[in-house]
């Protein structure tokens, strides 16, 4: 039997394999097989990466900002050329359907579009005669080294809605991509370096917590983004500011759709099915819980959807007439499985029950069946907690105003929608609802990368949400500059307030 092939770091322009170590084990989820070996970082290694970055600052740094853009157009057209490979790398490791692995890169490569424009936001501004013969200008500088620590669910988007921007910015990255699907990150890596970045002000390494904490803790970082559960959001957030970082932390949700009556329900189940299943379930943004207004509307809707979740094909991610893969571990699924187990057990009515879900082909690969609940309470686990993973949780609600009182009350907050015809319904809620991202008729409200993306509660702990406007400034800090020129004799020494008269 044929060794696992070893994945390597990734610092100072060059793949790095270390010699001994600790390493972990990257599946393949379709299968269960074994598919390569991923070294975990120790603190001495990732030290070398900040290294490798701080070295490289200066440089880059006084790069001029078209052509750090001119990298950035390079690298762009290499992963748009390398797509279809890189999507099977993505279905390889995390086991989505290779056309969700496919949009996962086009998001992606939106943002490192956007980044290509940053020089007109890094231009500043310049204002003559604030003062006799005096001026004064403002304008963004870059932070210095900045590392990114990203989820294994979209091992390409994630990180390009991270360090496009940074680099744009002027900063050097270190990035730490989850150990259990991490090759993406080393081709995209190679890309850059292709596209021409200077070695050094991009890095890889791989590890666990261990290489976590070495990176909140080296005060040669002066920003970490983090998205993740809202566990370990929180503890990235707390460890880092208490290390005089800045931080944004993206964690958990619990997104919920509101279905009014006089919805288009054909439009409604479409977006459920897609919004709930897609990719396993395992997206911040999915749809975990849809509420209907009214009773009629409530049967309505898990009449139509039921027939829909039961026809799901559920395969490998390989074959493309498959809607839904299996999920990353065999940990999660069982953990996944154990959420329906406690919700049959507190007494919501399950309609379609994914448990025993076995492909024919692949009895070892890490499966689960779509799952959909009715008269999901909110004193419920599977309504408190997130799943992450394919379970629809049905929470009837008697009118508008119940439907949104529940979903202000969640302690999550990072997306909302509704599926009306009403305008006046529709804005009422965009208005009231308290989540950081809504779609009216939309079932995942992802923001464009000239916006930005991010939640409200517990779905976020930072100022600052993600990529857009948002991500330059994160990745830049602020300085403003007063200037007068010598010309004549001094007036002499003034001991009052500054004043420009």
């Amino acid at each position: 039997m044929t060794e696992p092939s070893p994945i390597p770091h990734f610092i100072a322009g060059a793949a790095r394999h270390p010699a001994g170590g600790a390493s972990a084990p990257v599946f393949d989820p379709a299968t269960g097989q074994q598919s390569a070996l991923v070294p975990l970082a120790d603190s001495a290694l990732v030290g070398e990466a900040v290294a490798s970055a701080l070295g490289a600052f200066a440089e880059w740094a006084a790069t001029p900002p078209h052509v750090r853009a001119r990298v950035l157009f390079r690298f762009r057209d290499l992963v748009e050329r390398n797509a279809d490979r890189l999507a099977a790398t993505i279905t390889a490791e995390h086991g989505k359907v290779l056309s969700d692995a496919r949009g996962e890169i086009t998001r992606g490569l939106e943002v490192v579009e956007f980044a290509c424009g940053i020089p007109q936001m890094l231009k500043g501004e310049f204002s003559e005669g604030v003062g006799r013969g005096i001026s004064a200008a403002s304008f963004r500088q870059p932070l210095g080294v900045v590392a990114g620590i990203t989820p294994f669910n979209f091992p390409a988007m994630v990180p390009m809605w991270m360090f496009p921007v940074a680099l744009a910015c002027g900063n050097c990255f270190v990035l730490k991509p989850s150990e259990r699907d991490p090759s993406l990150a080393i081709e995209l890596a190679l890309l850059l370096k292709e596209a021409g970045l200077p070695d050094g002000v991009f890095n890889v390494v791989h590890g666990d917590k261990g290489a976590v904490d070495a990176l909140l803790d080296d005060p040669r970082i002066a920003a970490v983004s983090f998205v993740g559960s809202t566990p370990v959001a929180q503890y990235v957030h707390s460890r880092g500011t208490a290390n005089g970082k800045r931080v944004q932390a993206l964690g958990g949700a619990k997104n919920h759709m509101v279905i009014m009556p006089d919805a288009d329900m054909d439009q409604a189940v479409d977006g459920l099915i897609g919004a709930a299943y897609g990719s396993a379930g395992e997206r911040c943004m999915a749809i975990s819980v849809a509420v209907p207004v009214g009773e009629g509307t409530a049967d309505r809707l898990v009449q139509a959807l039921a027939p829909r979740v039961r026809d799901l094909k559920i395969g490998p991610g390989t074959d493309e007439g498959n809607d839904m893969g299996p999920l990353i571990t065999a940990q999660h699924r069982d953990r996944v499985r154990s959420y329906i187990d406690a919700g049959v057990d507190e007494g919501a009515e399950l309609v379609i029950d994914g448990r025993d879900f076995l492909h024919k082909d692949n009895q070892q690969g890490f499966f689960l069946g779509a799952t959909l609940f009715d008269r999901v309470t909110p004193a419920m686990r599977i309504y408190r907690e997130e799943i992450f993973g394919p379970v629809l949780s049905v929470v009837r609600a008697g009118d508008f105003e119940e439907a949104l009182a529940l979903v202000n009350a969640h302690e999550f907050g990072n997306g909302a929608a509704i599926f009306t015809r009403d305008g006046g319904t529709g804005q009422e809620f965009f208005q009231r609802v308290q989540a950081g991202m809504v779609g009216i008729n939309v079932p995942i409200p992802v923001p464009m990368a000239f916006h930005s993306f991010g939640g409200w509660k517990s779905s976020l702990f930072g100022d600052h949400h993600i990529h857009g406007p948002e991500g330059v400034r994160f990745y830049t800090r602020y300085k403003t500059g007063t200037v007068r020129w010598p010309a004549g004799q001094s007036s002499g020494a003034d001991f009052a307030m500054p004043t420009q008269k």
